[in-house]
Parts: structure tokens; sequence; C-alpha cells
């Protein structure tokens, strides 16, 4: 009978492919292993023969015992590279024919044994063990496996030694190593701590073939990172291949061969490359780097004839290899890196100008073969970082194709960026959307922009194989990324360059505008769309700011024209009066004057010269934009009622307080009849009005229209809309005014906790209700509570707007006189020092918010 061995602890592994490498065929491998399984099995009990397989044997590969008695046998299966549950029915069929053969014959099976050179993986090990203990339960049989972990332990014991020597020690061949062997040649290295590490850490297992490929885009140091690594290693044989083709990885290892055996050289190629290949499948002590892979089938051949060794690929390919590697993406240099990769470059020969070197590695965007070919390139031609800057800008087209003298002519980032375009030319989609991609934010790019585009199958094909060729990143959240030297080269027109026509690339600009026009969600008071705002703001700004006025078009004015809308409505920092100022200048071009959408456009420039502060330049421009609005669309148009409800804000903002009351009750009284009086319009009407009347001393009359005006928008929009919000923060105030404290404070802070949970807790709307709450509890004499809230939105204004905005600076001045009002002068004191110094700073001469700070300094310090 069988008996069990002890586990062997820590045994060298054992590559049961040999079979396959030494006989040339899977047929060869199963034969070779039904032989050895034999002799391993007469290793340890008596009597084992081997059947030879025939159309007449009895299903079994080997037995032990008398015939017409009770016998052992033994079942080969050459399943490899893993036994599933996809063989389970061979092993089924080969015990049945086995159990029938030998009740035919007169035997009787005691056990059964089930030898595989592979593991079965999770569901087949669950299958078997279910299935051996029905079958042995139902025919009185034992059932055992061999399985690689298994054989291993027995070839490594004193009994299966002398047999794992003849099938598994390399055996005599024609090369042998006599010396190192390497043609890796590391050139000049800058940083890459952390990937280096990682690369210790991926070829940190022994005893068997370990494959890692790095990926990552084309010039961003893959090779330079590969060549580096590869000089430091202690492996007797390191060879470099490039492996950019079928033909490519023959020579390679060809030339392999020779380096290990001069007398080799006379020998065919064929017989060069074969011989090595077995010389590789019987060693373990190399290394090979397989640089710019193409494509994971040029190199599988080798790979599946490579038991052991070390295989570091390169390649841009960023997906495909999960069949044969664990793979890692290589990134762009750290700025410091980058930097620093340039001045050694600049200075190789000696002292050199440096100044600009950090601006100009920036706009490269830290790519390693950019950095070093604008170092190489000043470096000869005497030119400074900056004016490598100024070319760049002025002459794009020329810098990314120029490399200096001497430098190898495919290494310069257009032709390496047109090469790999040019392998995607049979998806012409991909070509487009890399275009398009060029005029937006390099970084977070929603994927749905490009919904539009094309069915979904042809369009995911044409981004993933983008992302596979390592020119776009997928951040598997819904948005992609690409390199912002890979936009800058696609959206440079070069007629040398196919994927640069001027044509495709105006028509890809064309196409960007207006998918990111029709992305803007149209309901901007809504709070689920604000995060969509937020995600394409970056995108706005970057393909705005690259439009020249030539390419502005209808959708470059939505696009304008939503981002500042939104900023506005959410008190963003941003050039707000410019930005209305040219969408006005592209509607009135593109549309005319009196179009709707620029009676519109003038009616946002107007208000937004009124949120900046100059109503004397808003008020004509309201008059003017409401006259049009009455002559074009009627003067009982929702847009005429709108922009005669802002010409009234104008006034109550300049000081005309009569003049306001007047406009917005004439507003009120129109929309009310046209619109209804729960209209969503009108409802804002009634909350201006009684803010007119609250400014104008008449606070008593505010209060009824500001208590029915918070009922109607509570029952259209909900208690939790913006609107409703708005008009509750202003209720309270008037509470306040009114000297209703108790009524007041309570509904500040209700407000505040929805503001907090429905708009966030740095919204301008949450702000102004904090900080109204702050001074409803600072008249209350609650100076605590008070400064407790201010600290919280003046933290919030510097994380959202900054040390400098004006939002910012005054939540400070609120905050010292608070700290003041509680007796601590010196902390007031040094408050409004800093606070005096950075108002002079930022703020212009005279403004009265500068004088106004100056003046609590002059108080506090008199106290």
């Amino acid at each position: 009978m069988i008996s069990s061995m002890p586990a062997a602890v820590g045994v060298p592994l054992i590559n049961f492919r040999a079979h396959e490498l030494r006989t040339g065929s899977v047929d060869g491998a199963r034969a070779e292993f039904e032989k050895m399984i034999a002799e391993l099995a007469g290793a340890t009990t008596p009597n084992v023969r081997r059947i030879e397989a025939n159309p007449g044997d009895w299903g079994v590969d080997a037995f032990a015992g008398d015939l017409g008695g009770a016998i052992a046998v033994w079942q080969c299966k050459y399943f490899m590279p893993v036994t599933t549950t996809s063989h389970s029915q061979q092993i089924r069929e080969s015990f049945a024919q086995a159990l029938k053969a030998a009740q035919a014959n007169g035997h009787t099976i005691t056990e059964w044994v089930l030898c595989i050179p592979s593991c079965m993986d999770g569901p087949a090990a669950k299958w078997w063990d279910g299935w051996k203990k029905r079958t042995e339960q139902g025919h009185g049989v034992v059932l055992r496996l061999w399985d690689e972990t298994e054989l291993m332990r027995r070839l490594h014991s004193p009994e299966g030694d002398p047999v794992r020597r003849a099938y598994f020690e390399p055996r005599g061949t024609s090369v042998e190593l006599v010396d190192k062997v390497s043609n890796v040649r590391s050139g000049l290295f800058i940083g890459r701590a952390g990937e280096l590490r990682a690369l210790d850490a991926a070829f940190s297992e022994a005893g068997h073939a370990v494959v890692h490929t790095v990926h990552g885009l084309g010039g961003v140091g893959k090779s330079a990172l590969a060549a580096h690594w590869a000089a430091g290693r202690p492996e007797a044989v390191r060879w470099w291949i490039t492996a950019d083709s079928t033909s490519a990885v023959d020579a390679g290892l060809a030339a392999l061969a020779r380096a290990l055996h001069p007398r080799l050289t006379s020998q065919p190629a064929e017989e060069q490359t074969e011989t090595v290949m077995r010389w590789l499948a019987t060693h373990d002590q190399w290394l090979l780097v397989l640089d710019n892979v193409e494509d994971p089938a040029h190199i599988r051949p080798l790979l599946d004839r490579i038991p052991g060794g070390l295989v570091l690929i390169t390649s841009r390919r960023a997906t495909g290899w999960h069949h044969d590697a664990t793979s890692s993406r290589l990134g762009t240099l750290s700025p410091t890196d980058a930097v620093e990769l340039f001045a050694r470059v600049l200075t190789h020969h000696g002292p050199r100008e440096t100044g600009g070197a950090n601006a100009l590695c920036e706009e490269l965007g830290y790519l390693a073969l950019a950095v070093e070919q604008a170092a190489a390139y000043c470096a000869e031609t005497g030119i400074t970082p900056r004016d490598y800057l100024g070319m760049l800008a002025e002459h794009p087209a020329t810098v990314f194709a120029a490399g200096p003298e001497g430098s190898e002519s495919d290494r310069t980032v257009a032709l390496i960026w047109r090469l790999t375009l040019d392998r995607l030319t049979d998806t012409p989609l991909a070509g487009d959307i890399q275009r398009i991609l060029a005029w937006y934010s390099p970084d977070r790019i929603p994927r749905d922009l490009l919904d539009a585009l094309a069915e979904p199958p042809e369009r995911a094909t044409a981004i993933g194989r983008l992302i596979a060729y390592s020119m776009v990143v997928d951040n598997h959240d819904g948005t992609l990324s690409v390199h912002r030297l890979v936009q800058a080269l696609a959206r440079t027109a070069d007629p040398r360059d196919p994927h640069r026509r001027t044509a495709a690339i105006n028509q890809a600009r064309g196409q960007a505008t207006t998918l990111l026009a029709n992305a803007f969600p149209t309901e901007l008071d809504q709070p689920r769309n604000w995060p969509r705002f937020r995600a394409l703001l970056p995108h706005s700004d970057t393909l705005t700011s690259l439009h020249t006025p030539d390419h502005d078009t209808v959708h470059t004015a939505r696009i304008l024209n939503c981002a500042a809308v939104f900023r506005q409505a959410q008190g963003l920092p941003a050039a707000i009066v410019p930005t209305f100022e040219r969408v006005l200048d592209i509607r009135e071009r593109v549309l005319g004057s009196d179009h709707p959408h620029t009676l519109i456009s003038r009616n946002n420039l107007a208000y937004a010269y009124q949120e900046a502060g100059q109503p004397g330049r808003a008020i004509p421009l309201y008059e003017r934009t409401l006259r049009e609005f009455e002559r074009v669309l009627g003067d009982e148009h929702p847009d005429t009622m709108m922009t005669s409800n802002n010409l009234a804000g104008a006034h109550q903002k300049a000081g005309d307080i009569r003049r306001a009351i007047q406009l917005f009750e004439r507003t009120l009284q129109d929309r009310e009849r046209v619109l209804g009086k729960r209209a969503p319009d009108t409802l804002v009407s009634r909350n201006n009005l009684a803010a007119a009347y609250q400014e104008a001393g008449d606070v008593n009359r505010a209060i009824p229209v500001l208590e029915r005006s918070l009922e109607e928008c509570e029952r259209v929009l909900g208690d939790d809309h913006p609107t409703t919000l708005t008009f509750s923060n202003n209720l309270a105030a008037a509470y306040q005014e009114a000297g209703d404290a108790d009524h007041s404070i309570l509904l500040y802070e209700r407000t505040l906790e929805i503001c907090e949970r429905v708009l966030g807790k740095d919204h301008p709307t949450t702000i102004i209700s904090r900080e109204d709450l702050a001074a409803a509890y600072r008249a209350a004499g609650d100076l605590d509570r008070a400064i407790t809230l201010h600290k919280r939105t003046l933290h919030g204004q510097e994380q959202e707007l900054g040390q400098d905005h004006p939002n910012t600076l005054a939540s400070r001045s609120n905050l010292a006189l608070l700290y003041a009002a509680a007796g601590d002068l010196n902390r007031a004191t040094r408050l409004y020092e800093v606070l005096l110094k950075d108002c002079e700073r930022v703020l212009r001469s005279g403004d009265p918010v500068t004088a106004q700070v100056r003046a609590n300094l002059e108080r506090v310090r008199s106290m």
C-alpha cells in the first residue's frame, strides 16, 4: 500500500513544464510525466509496473500489486498550468473506467491516486474534496491526490531524490556559462527611489519565473528606470533586448546565445535562439529586460518556455498583461527631480544660467524625455530656460520636434507619440478623442463628456485603446487624465504629422466646445447640480483660455456664462466682469444685439457691475437692457420683469431706496398678474420688496411681507431650497431689527442647521447665516458663542476663498471686533494690526474697508 510522507518545509520549487520544454510537445510531456510518476511511485512502493498507453489498456498509468487481487493504481493527468473544475469530468471518467476494467478482469482497486503536475484552484479543490468523500463511501476505495505540492515533497524526499535529479536538474547543454554576461548600460539617472524599491519588491520572490511590466506614457522614463535597476542587480546574466517585434526578440536572444558561447556564432540564427531558450529553461540566475514591448504576443512564446529567472518588461501598453505579468504604472518625475535632471544635463560641460528651469519643467509636465530634450537643446544652442519657454509658447510645433545635434532622431516627444498614434489608425475615433481631450484641463475629465461622439461600444473601444497605449489614464472614478504635454502637442498643428492636421485640430476644438457646453446643467439653483458644475469648471477655464476671439462661438458663450453665473452664485473668486463682457461680445457678434440671449448677457453684465460695487455702470446698462427687452419681448415677458427687478436692486445698492421700492412694487404687481402669486420669481420679488422696506426703516411693514414670502416659499419649493433659506435668514434679520431677539435667534439657528446640511458649511448662504446668527448672539450678550461661530466662518473662508479675499478680510475684522467686545484687547489689537497691513496691500487706496479697520485699530488701542 501507499504510505503517507511527512511534508517537507521550504523545499525548492520544481517546474513540471520541463517535460514539455524537453520533449517539445504536450503529448511528449504527458508520456514523460507518466513515466516519471511510475518511477516515483516505484521508489516508495514495491512492484510498481507502468502500463504503456495503447487501445487495450484499462485506464491507469501504473499499478502495484498482483493482477487478479488487490491493487493500487496511479492515474496521471497532465493538466497545466492549473487544474480547474472543467477537468472534473475527465477525472470521473478515468476513475469509472478503472473500476469497470478492474471488475471485468477480477481485480480489486483499494487505492486510486490522481497525479497532476499543477495545483487545483479554489473551486476545483472544493469539488475534489466533495467527490472524494462521496466516492470513498460509495466504492470503498481510498482516493489520494498527488498534486504539484505533494509531488515536490516526494521528489525532495530521500527516496524520490534520484527521480528528481534525473528529470528536473539541469542536464548537459551545449551552452555553459563561464563568466558574467551583461549588455545593460545605465546612463544619467535622477530620483525614482520609490519606484526602484517597488521593483525590488516585485522581484523578491525566488524559485520560479518572476515577470513584471513597467508601463507608462512614451518618454516618461521607463527604459531609464529599467536600465538603472538592472545595472545594479547581482544576476550572473543580465541581458537587454529591444522587444518591439517578434523578430527583434529573436535577434536579442540570438545575441545572448553568442555572448554566452562565442562558438555559436557560426550557427544559424534559429539554432542560436533555440539553444539559448533551452539554456534559460534550465538555469535561473539570469535577468532579461524586454524593452519597449508593443504587443504581449511578441514575447509570449519566450515567457511560455522559461520556468525560472527574472523578466522585466517596459511598454507603453498599460493593459493586456494579466496573463503574463504583474504590472505597475510609471508616472512623471517629481518637480524636484525634474529640475535636477534639467540642471545636470544643462551644466554637463560647465556652469550655465538655470534661471527659469522650474517654470520650464512645470510647463513640460515633468516628463523625463521632454526635460532632457529641452536641457540638451539649451546646452547646445546657448539659450536660457526662459528663452526655451518663450520659444515653446511661440513656436510649439518646431520645439516639440527639435532635438540637439547627435541625439537619437526618433527620441523627440513629437515622434514618439506620433508612432504611438500610428498604431491606432485602425480606430479613427481614438485620434479624434485624443484631440478633443487636448482642449480640457489635463486632470479628471468627466468621461461622459464624450458620450455624444459614438455608440457606447465604439466609444469604449476607442477610449480603451488610448488607455492601453498610456496616452490617456483611466482614474477609475468616471474621469480620465491626459499629460499636459500630450495635450499641447495634440492641439498644435504640424503638416508633417498626419495626426495633427489643421482641419482635424479645428474640428476637435469645435467638438470639445460643443460637448462641454451641452454638459452644463440648466438648473443652477438645484444643489444636486452643483457637483457637476464644480467638476466642469477647470475644463471650462482651460478651454476658454485657449480660444482666441475668432474661435469663440455661441457654445463658448454658454460655457463662459454658465461658469460665471455659478461662481457668482457660490461666491467663488473669479474675474466675473471680464467674463460677462466676453460673453456679451460673442453674442452681439454672432447673434446680434437684439437676440434674447444677447439681452440676457447684457443683464448679467449689469448684475456683475452691481455686485462689484459699480452701480454707476450697472444702472445705465440695466435701463438700456430693460428698454430692449420691452421692445423685443414685451413688458410681460419673464426676462423683462427679471431685468426690472435687477434694476430696482441696483438703485437700492446705489442708495436710492425710494426709486428701488417703486420698481420692486411695480415688478411684484406684474409678476403676480402674469406669473401668479406663488411663482418662484414672484416670491423673489416679494422678498426683495420686504428687504427694501426694511432698509428704508419700515421693519414693521417688512415683517408681514417676509412671513408671507417664507410661508409660500416653503409650500412651493420646500424648506431646504436655497431660496427658502435666504428668505428665512432675511426674516430672522427683520425680527432682530424689530427687537424680537428670541424669535430671531431661534429662526437663525434653524436656518443655519439646514444650510450646513443642504448647502455645505462653506457655501455663501451658509456663511451669511452663520455670521447673522453670530451677530444676534453678540447683540444678546452671548459673546463666547458669537466668537466660536465667527472662527468657524473665518476658517472656511480662508480655505475656500483665500486669506486676501474681501469676504475673508471682513470676517477677520468681525472677529477682532468680537474680541474687543469681550475685553480681549491684546488679541483684538494683534488681529487688527495684521489685518490693516493685508487691507493696505490687497485693497485699493482709500478703500472704506481699510479706513474702517484703521479706525477700529485706533479705537482698540485707546481703550
